[in-house]
């Protein structure tokens, strides 16, 4: 019996030592995991009960159970290499074989998987060539191929205007002009007419032209409207029959009237035009002057005063009057939106016919003192330029120009600046014609930019250009007729882009731009790799852009000492560990991954060492045991 029972407790300590070994053996294994014998002692049984020797049988090896607790993790140079910070296991693919592993000591091989040092490929999720990553598992591949470039179809600008700036350019709206010619051959004074202003604040006002106003009359009369300024001149040119003999004859008269009131003319010493026209000259009116222009008088009221002038020779009864009608000239600021008007006294405008001044508004100009140029910086108060990319991926400069403007309507809750648009130094937009109108709410935050409260701005008539000026070959504007639709359908076939201003402030601060972002770049090369703590691998590119190009799957089981060891520091699943449970690192129970790291040995030595100490008595003291039983046993044989 103690024979036995000493061999059974060699063979555990032996056992022990072999796994003491094996620990220490691998105490520098990175993601290897320690593991520690456990015993049972032995006793005789019968069939249907309990022995009933009291005395053991020895020891009995009952298993070798590792422990998966964490180990250290330590730092490389490598950016693939990979340890699991919390509970999981690497999936392998071993030629169809799927195995576990702690151990992320990864590479690329010459087809561009992640393997580990054996070539086992290494599995996790695919993500799409826009990088997305899908539920699709499989064996991880880097592309090394270049980045294809991406146009720019949408830019947005987080900027704010400086509200203390002042307004470099003033928009004016000159009407055409209104007279004799518009309001008939032979009439005397103007008609009832009605004025109706428009403001960009939704305001409106109203202006009444009086019958039978002069020209100095309506000046005045429009000068009551806000935003409105007018001036009036009346010119008269005598018929040629007046001429130097006219003037000298002996009963020659001359009477000169101003809005009905005889002016005082001395034409004692007249004796041809000119003499004649010095006289006016010298006349007690202030606003009327004359000259002669190609041997005819001129008569000039420079207030547009309506002038009258009757004249004769000898005989009273052939005298000639000649009446003038002033003509106005008005002009708007950029805060009147809209003009019309209706003849008639306080007309109904659905009924009454338009006015003369709403045919003026219609052949005006606009007229814009200081303007805008993109060389002279005084022209402009900020400026801010962005690179965006065409379908070949060619770089152009996009520079936005803002001009404060004068505050539309009253001033009050509304400011407007005007924006002009150029790449690589050509107008986009239109904005060389008429430029985009950026309005902003009393609080600084944007309110509409041409109206759109979104704060987009459509570019549809870009033609990217090379360093010549000519066509590079790139996707060009939208064909005539096609409207372009926000946000731009993904695959774009044009070069049409959107500028988005919804988070352009105005307030009173200096101009800066907070951010400028724009979804384009052009091609490039693959320079390097990062991992995420989600286990996401990132290639970065020489244009700056970085992707997805899959992600790493762990693996979790219900019960990990059922994982089976097959070496190569990896398991595999057997029944009593349960099938795996696989998910995404940082989810559920699984850990997350630091990259560039790898997990160490969870092995102690120092505690290994003292064990190996142990299971060395533990040995020796059961081959003691051994050699007590045979020299009692000697001590029986030599008996006689």
């Amino acid at each position: 019996m103690s024979f036995n029972t000493g061999l059974s407790g060699l063979r555990a300590a032996s056992v022990d030592l072999d796994v003491t070994g094996n620990n220490i053996a691998n105490a520098s294994t990175v993601g290897f995991k320690g593991s520690r014998v456990q015993f049972g002692d032995l006793y005789a049984s019968g069939f249907l009960g309990g022995g009933s020797n009291p005395v053991g049988d020895g020891v009995n090896v009952l298993g070798v159970k590792q422990g998966f607790g964490q180990g250290n993790i330590s730092f490389t140079d490598n950016g693939l290499d990979l340890a699991i910070n919390g509970n999981g296991f690497f999936m392998l693919n071993n030629g169809g074989e799927v195995r576990y592993s702690r151990a992320g000591q990864f590479g690329i091989n010459k087809d561009g998987f992640v393997v580990n040092n054996q070539n086992m490929r290494v599995q996790g999720y695919q993500a799409d060539n826009d990088g997305n990553l899908s539920g699709v598992r499989g064996d991880l591949q880097i592309d090394s191929s270049n980045l294809a470039p991406q146009r720019t179809t949408n830019l947005t600008s987080d900027l704010n205007l400086d509200s203390r700036e002042q307004v470099l350019e003033r928009r004016t709206f000159v009407l055409g002009e209104v007279g004799q010619t518009e309001i008939g051959a032979g009439a005397t004074a103007f008609n009832a007419e009605m004025v109706f202003l428009n403001y960009g604040d939704g305001s409106t006002a109203q202006v009444q032209i009086n019958a039978n106003s002069s020209a100095a009359d309506v000046v005045a009369q429009l000068g009551q409207g806000k935003g409105v300024s007018a001036s009036a001149t009346t010119e008269m040119t005598m018929p040629g029959g007046l001429n130097d003999a006219f003037v000298q004859a002996a009963g020659f008269s001359f009477e000169l009237r101003v809005e009905g009131v005889t002016v005082p003319v001395d034409t004692s010493g007249v004796n041809d035009l000119s003499s004649l026209a010095d006289a006016i000259n010298n006349s007690s009116s202030t606003s009327v002057s004359a000259s002669v222009v190609s041997n005819q008088l001129r008569v000039v009221d420079n207030r547009g005063h309506t002038l009258e002038v009757e004249f004769y020779d000898t005989d009273p009864s052939t005298a000639q009057t000649e009446t003038q009608v002033g003509t106005v000239r008005v002009q708007t600021t950029s805060e009147v939106t809209g003009f019309a008007s209706y003849q008639g006294v306080n007309p109904d405008p659905s009924t009454a016919g338009a006015g003369l001044f709403q045919a003026a508004w219609d052949d005006g100009t606009l007229q814009v003192a200081n303007q805008f140029n993109p060389q002279d910086q005084r022209t402009y108060n900020h400026a801010t330029s962005t690179t965006i990319y065409d379908s070949l991926g060619n770089p152009h400069v996009l520079t936005q120009y803002f001009v404060k403007n004068e505050a539309p309507g009253n001033g009050v809750g509304v400011s407007q600046w005007s924006v002009y648009l150029q790449v690589d130094g050509e107008y986009v937009g239109n904005t060389g014609q008429t430029p985009q109108v950026a309005r902003f709410n009393q609080d600084g935050s944007l309110q509409s930019v041409n109206g759109d409260v979104n704060g987009e701005i459509v570019i549809g008539d870009w033609t990217p250009k090379d360093p010549a000026g000519m066509p590079n070959g790139a996707d060009g504007p939208p064909p005539a007729g096609v409207a372009v639709v926000t946000p731009i359908p993904d695959p774009p076939v044009s070069s049409a882009f959107v500028i988005n201003l919804g988070e352009t402030t105005q307030y009173g601060s200096s101009f800066g731009v907070n951010d400028q972002r724009q979804n384009g770049y052009t091609t490039g090369r693959l320079s390097g790799l990062d991992v995420s703590d989600e286990g996401v691998l990132f290639a970065r590119y020489t244009n700056g852009q970085s992707q997805a190009l899959g992600q790493v799957a762990l693996a979790s089981f219900n019960n990990v000492d059922g994982l089976s060891p097959i070496g190569d520091t990896s398991w595999v699943e057997t029944f009593a560990s349960g099938q795996a449970i696989i998910g995404q690192p940082g989810t559920g129970t699984l850990g997350a991954i630091k990259s560039s790291s790898v997990e160490e040995s969870n092995v102690d030595l120092s505690a290994e060492l003292v064990n190996l100490i142990i299971a060395q008595r533990n040995y020796q003291a059961n081959a003691k045991t051994i050699e007590t039983s045979d020299a009692v046993t000697q001590t029986i044989i030599n008996l006689r």
